[in-house]
């Protein structure tokens, strides 16, 4: 069993990728927190995790045939759902999905699980505005219309099931079934197998396939683009870091790797390397740290210093985050880390 735990950091720089609803006032507000109370709440925007999931999602099926989307019903009954074909689609196995048809319900847990991306230090959005006079006559008034925008780095955890990629459950407990009959046979054509996965009967799909889609989206996170208002607001949306560990159970050891100091994201070394020691038994190979050139790049190379021991020992890998995500992805589809693809323990 394996899990790929990761932290990601993406730079926002004088952008607006996820918004909220506009207000009274008819401005487009970006989407915030406010933590803390009082004279000592402070403002934080953040990315939706639907919204980045939606850009991988996109990302990963560019130039191929995504899962058909379903539209029904209207008003308060309407609901949307793909087809539901994780043998068929990738991005239903990845992503997951609840497809509500009567007698014929199914659904998948995602095997990707992302947190949302909140700025790590406080950052109060910036309010702009425009007009709209083509075409008007001199004496007319222009038409205006505002929004925010902001600046931050925006930082989260996430998780990647990788046993689970390419494995529907067909029953257990408080849960629906991945596949219909159906669609059983239909996998079971196309060359899967049926296996006991998490002690729960289940239809796997061939490794090469699994270590495919695992390495599509690896890549697929390499390359990620998307967001709101990029014709005003064009900006990197890949990593500019990116931390990930292959891990015995779904734990997150990196939470606390990035963190704020005094308004300015900090790279903790001190917290990766304790937190590698305290989770040496349940870790599956070296942490990879992907760190895009010129970003935080004073703290760069303390943290390539402080960090230098386990570089020599193989404990960490430190590159550029596009490098990093590639070279895992080509070790994946040569079967390098095969193993991965098994859960032994929940096997029965």
């Amino acid at each position: 069993m394996s899990y790929l735990a990761g932290k990601l950091v993406i730079e926002v720089r004088e952008g607006a990728p996820n918004n909220g609803l506009t207000d009274d006032a008819q401005v487009g507000r970006v989407k915030q927190i406010r933590l803390g109370s009082g004279r000592d709440s402070r403002l934080y925007p953040y990315i939706a995790p639907q919204a980045y999931r939606r850009w991988l999602r996109d990302t990963l099926t560019a130039g191929t045939e995504a899962s058909p989307v379903i539209r029904s019903g209207s008003g308060a009954k309407q609901q949307a759902y793909t087809v539901g074909e994780p043998h068929r689609y990738v991005d239903d196995d990845l992503f997951g999905y609840m497809r509500a048809i009567k007698d014929k319900e199914t659904q998948r847990d995602s095997v990707l699980s992302v947190g949302t991306l909140r700025a790590v230090s406080p950052a109060r959005p910036t309010e702009d505005f425009g007009t709209m006079s083509r075409g008007f006559s001199a004496d007319e008034r222009p038409v205006l219309h505002r929004h925010e925008f902001y600046t931050a780095d925006m930082a989260t955890d996430l998780l990647i099931d990788v046993a689970h990629i390419g494995v529907f459950t067909l029953g257990g407990a408080g849960h629906r079934r991945s596949l219909t009959d159906e669609q059983v046979v239909e996998a079971l054509a196309g060359g899967a197998s049926k296996v006991r996965f998490r002690g729960i009967d289940a239809v796997a799909l061939p490794l090469e396939t699994r270590r495919e889609r695992l390495a599509g989206l690896l890549g697929a996170m390499a390359s990620v683009r998307g967001g709101a208002k990029q014709a005003l607001h064009y900006g990197d949306r890949t990593p500019a870091l990116l931390v990930l560990v292959p891990m015995r159970g779904g734990i997150s050891p990196l939470g606390r790797v990035v963190a704020d100091s005094d308004g300015t994201t900090e790279v903790r070394a001190d917290v990766l390397r304790a937190e590698l020691d305290g989770w040496a038994e349940e870790t599956l190979g070296p942490a990879w740290v992907g760190w895009a050139p010129g970003y935080l790049a004073g703290q760069r190379d303390r943290v390539a210093a402080d960090l230098a021991d386990l570089v020599k020992d193989g404990r960490v890998v430190l590159d550029h985050p596009r490098t990093l995500l590639l070279a895992l992805a080509k070790e994946i589809r040569a079967g390098e880390h095969d193993d991965w693809f098994t859960d032994p323990v929940w096997a029965s």
